[in-house]
C-alpha cells in the first residue's frame, strides 16, 4: 500500500518541532547561536524518551532559532512545502507565540510573521492551512490570558486555542479563564490530554476547558465510560503513533489504541506531532499503522473523513476538502 500519493490532512503539527536540520544550521550561523555537537541529536528525539518532558526538551534549540521575523517566516513556509511534498491538502500548524519574543518581537508580530510564512507557502504550494495558538501548561494564568486575547483579536489568522506542555506535572484548570475567553468569542478549542496523564487530564480538558478536540488522547480507555462519552460527543482524537511511542504514552506501536478506537466508532485522526522531532511524515505514520496493525485503504479513508470533519475550517472549505477526498477515494 502506497499512502504517499493519496490526499491527506494533518491536524496536529507543532511548528517548533518542524525546523529542518539544514535550516537550523543556516539560522544558527547567521545569528551567532552556537551549534550543538550534533544537530540531529539536538532536534530529533530518540525512539524512546524518558517521558513527555524529555521529548519536549528537543524543541529547546529550535526555539533559540525561531526569534527573528525572517526565520519564523521561513520555517512556516517550509512546513507548507513539506506538506505539499506528501500530498497533504490541508494542515494545521500550532505554536506558542509567547516563546518567540526573546529578541524583542511582540506576540502580535510573531503571529503575523508565522501567518505570513504559511500564507506564502499556501500560494506557492497550494496547501490550505489553519493556525492554532498554544497556551503552555507550566506558564501562569495571566500569560495564557494574554495568549487567548491575542488569538481572539486575530481570528482572521488563528483558528483555535490549544493547551500544550507537560500534562503530567501541570494541570489544566489554571488555564480555564483563557479558554473561557476563547469560547465566549467563538474561537475553537483543543487541548493536549490523555497522553502523559490518563482520564483525569481528559476530564479536565472536556469539563473545565470545554475542548472540542483532544491532542493525542491515547489513554481515553481509562475508564471505559469515558470512551462511551467521547463516542457520543463525537470528540476527535489527534493521534500521532510514532510520537506516542517516543513519549511513553504507549508501550509499543503494536499496542497503539488507534485501531481499537477507530473500530469502536471514535473519531481517530493521524498526524506527526512534530515532523523533525519525531523524524516522520503523515505518510510514514500510516505506514507504521499498516506494518503493525494491517491498516489499508479503509482505515486511511476513515481517518481522512474524520479529519475533515474535525478540522477548524469554514464550512465552504470543509465542503471543498470533502469533495477532493471523495473523488480520490472513488479513484482508489
Amino acid at each position: 500500500m502506497d499512502f504517499h500519493p493519496l490526499p491527506k490532512l494533518e491536524l496536529h503539527c507543532h511548528l517548533d518541532g518542524c525546523v529542518r536540520l539544514e535550516t537550523a544550521r543556516q539560522i544558527a550561523l547567521a545569528t551567532g547561536v552556537p551549534l550543538p555537537p550534533s544537530l540531529r541529536q539536538a532536534l530529533v528525539a530518540p525512539d524512546v524518551c524518558l517521558d513527555l518532558a524529555d521529548y519536549i526538551r528537543r524543541i529547546d534549540f529550535a526555539l533559540e532559532l525561531m526569534q527573528r521575523p525572517e526565520d519564523l517566516f521561513r520555517i512556516a513556509e517550509e512546513l507548507v512545502e513539506s506538506w505539499a511534498a506528501e500530498n497533504v491538502i490541508y494542515g494545521e500548524a500550532r505554536f506558542a507565540p509567547q516563546l518567540h519574543t526573546r529578541r524583542g518581537l511582540t506576540m502580535q508580530q510573531v503571529l503575523e510573521h508565522v501567518h505570513a510564512g504559511l500564507t506564502s507557502g499556501q500560494k506557492k504550494f497550494g496547501v490550505r492551512f489553519g493556525l492554532i495558538v498554544c497556551c503552555v501548561r507550566h506558564q501562569p494564568a495571566e500569560q495564557s490570558l494574554q495568549v487567548a486575547r491575542l488569538a481572539v483579536n486575530n481570528m482572521d489568522k488563528a483558528c483555535a486555542l490549544d493547551l500544550a506542555g507537560d500534562e503530567l506535572r501541570f494541570r489544566a484548570a489554571n488555564h480555564q479563564p483563557a479558554f473561557a475567553l476563547a469560547e465566549q468569542a467563538g474561537l475553537h478549542r483543543t487541548v493536549h490530554a490523555g497522553e502523559a496523564a490518563g482520564a483525569a487530564s481528559v476530564r479536565e480538558a472536556l469539563d473545565v476547558l470545554h475542548a472540542e478536540r483532544l491532542g493525542h488522547g491515547v489513554r481515553v480507555e481509562e475508564p471505559p465510560q469515558l470512551l462511551q462519552e467521547l463516542r457520543q460527543r463525537g470528540t476527535p482524537l489527534d493521534m500521532c503513533p510514532k510520537s506516542n511511542l517516543q513519549t511513553g504514552a504507549v508501550a509499543a506501536l503494536a499496542s497503539h489504541p488507534a485501531p481499537r478506537l477507530l473500530r469502536q466508532g471514535l473519531r481517530v485522526t493521524i498526524s506527526t506531532d512534530a515532523r523533525t522531532t519525531s523524524d516522520s511524515s503523515v505518510t510514514q505514520e500510516f505506514e507504521i499503522m499498516q506494518r503493525f496493525h494491517g491498516w489499508g485503504l479503509a482505515e486511511f479513508w476513515a481517518c481522512q473523513r474524520n479529519a475533515v470533519q474535525a478540522a477548524f475550517v469554514s464550512e465552504s472549505l470543509r465542503d471543498d476538502l470533502q469533495a477532493r477526498l471523495a473523488s480520490a477515494e472513488r479513484a482508489s
